[in-house]
């Protein structure tokens, strides 16, 4: 195997974008160190990528490094509530009830059926009724071509018996 065709094939780039095989990989590596035009194109390569991410890169804005250090302050200031997931929460002088507030919200409704603003009952009406009317629709056109390719398949059959009566 000459070593620039090995260059030229393509493995070198496969490598370094990561989606050569883990056998091409063996071998490269191999290769690589008893042959220094491999490792010399390899770092051309690798350099060559480098600098165009570099001079692709988006640089972020200015105020980014600001908000995520503020995000992070946010987590840490913010109070645990692992007992929340089934830890057991710490023992505290205010009693038992109070634990017990902590832990729950308790939630109570006048029903428990679901409440839609009266725009959207109209809404689905509609949209239900249509639904019915393109079945309809569907159903008729449905019919009406069968029927006409049945009328189609007799006039073939006359126009054939009339040709054959000639």
């Amino acid at each position: 195997m000459k070593i620039n065709e090995y260059i030229e094939s393509g493995i070198l780039e496969a490598y370094v974008l990561g989606s050569a095989s883990e056998a091409e990989a063996n071998e490269l590596l191999q290769l690589k160190t008893q042959h220094p035009q491999i490792e010399e194109a390899l770092f051309k390569l690798e350099s060559d990528l480098e600098r165009i991410a570099e001079h692709m890169a988006i640089t972020p804005p200015p105020n980014t490094w600001a908000k995520i250090e503020g995000g992070i302050n946010e987590l840490v200031k913010a109070p645990q509530f692992g007992y929340l997931i089934g830890e057991e929460p710490k023992e505290s002088s205010r009693g038992s009830r109070s634990r017990k507030s902590e832990q729950f919200i308790e939630i109570e409704a006048e029903s428990g059926h679901m409440r839609i603003r009266k725009i959207w009952r109209w809404v689905f009406l509609a949209v239900f009724v249509l639904g019915k009317i393109f079945l309809a629709f569907a159903i008729y056109y449905y019919l009406e071509n069968r029927h006409t390719q049945e009328e189609i398949e007799k006039l073939k059959t006359e126009l054939e018996n009339k040709r054959s009566d000639n």
